[in-house]
């Protein structure tokens, strides 16, 4: 990689996202913040980045709804981005104030900023210290340490990463804030399947690291679909079709099709194991469903194979 390579992330900078564009691509390429989810998808989709980093699902919270929505693509705006590679990022959380206070001076914070998703992350935390306190969501967590870190009355405080607070020079109140000490974020690296400048590159993405370190070449697909709900067992049908051809389901998500109240775009995503086929499993789909579209296919980023 190269500084030319534009890999854009969700901002703004030292974002848990920003970190793991870091880790993905190291220091040499151009990284660059995108305000929003969408700005993100757009970069690509317009080759105005090589690459995205968003984050897709955490250990703790689940999945990431911003990004199943905009996978779902019901506008076909992004028919062109396609999931190239994964990483796998340990959370660990902050309380992260514009000015030093007192642990037993908590109770003068009286409203807290972070991504939506960091809430659910550290519930043990803020039940203990910070029960009725306000929450204000914001774009993301990097976004509130840069709020806290403008106001010194010691009213406010964020949550987030360590590097937000060396960055906006905020105050780390407390460290590793998180319920679970094995809290991970999984993020999707993002591609134009028609760039040139993306479909013939050498890309040391993390799993192609995590896969030279254990001997293996374990390879993932992700798959959207609907299917015609009023048609008893048509899910069923759809998901007997992954097994038919050999393939191990890994996660299954669902997200309103926006077509009519109750109809769902489903997203599966499969481990490809031997003698398995994804093209002749795309074809039978064709078939049972109303529509599908297979998101991309990369190596399996986990450190360990088999660990989930």
């Amino acid at each position: 990689m190269t500084n030319s390579t534009r890999v854009t992330f969700l901002g703004p900078s030292a974002s848990f996202s920003h970190q793991a564009a870091l880790n993905s691509f190291g220091k040499s390429v151009n990284l660059f913040p995108s305000v929003s989810f969408a700005e993100a998808f757009s970069a690509v989709q317009n080759d105005s980045a090589d690459y995205a980093v968003i984050p897709f699902e955490n250990s703790t919270n689940g999945s990431v709804v911003q990004t199943l929505d905009l996978l779902a693509d019901r506008q076909g705006l992004y028919k062109d981005v396609t999931v190239c590679g994964e990483y796998f990022l340990t959370v660990h959380h902050c309380l992260i104030g514009g000015k030093p206070t007192a642990k037993e001076k908590y109770g003068s914070i009286t409203k807290l900023y972070t991504h939506p998703q960091a809430w659910g992350q550290c519930d043990s935390f803020l039940s203990k210290h910070f029960r009725g306190v306000e929450r204000q969501d914001v774009s993301s967590t990097s976004k509130a340490t840069e709020i806290v870190s403008k106001d010194t009355s010691g009213q406010t405080a964020a949550i987030a990463s360590r590097l937000a607070a060396e960055h906006y020079n905020a105050v780390v109140l407390e460290e590793n804030i998180e319920d679970s000490a094995d809290n991970t974020t999984r993020f999707l690296i993002l591609r134009n399947i028609q760039s040139a400048r993306t479909a013939s590159a050498s890309v040391n993405l993390a799993g192609d690291v995590a896969s030279a370190k254990t001997g293996s070449k374990t390879r993932k697909t992700l798959i959207s679909f609907m299917i015609e709900h009023s048609s008893p067992g048509s899910l069923a049908d759809a998901l007997s079709v992954f097994k038919t051809h050999g393939l191990n389901l890994t996660s299954i998500n669902s997200r309103p099709s926006m077509l009519r109240p109750w109809q769902y775009i489903f997203f599966i995503e499969c481990e490809h194991v031997p003698n398995s086929s994804i093209h002749d499993t795309l074809e039978e789909l064709k078939s049972i469903c109303k529509s599908y579209r297979e998101l991309g296919t990369w190596i399996d980023g986990l450190p360990f194979p088999n660990c989930v």
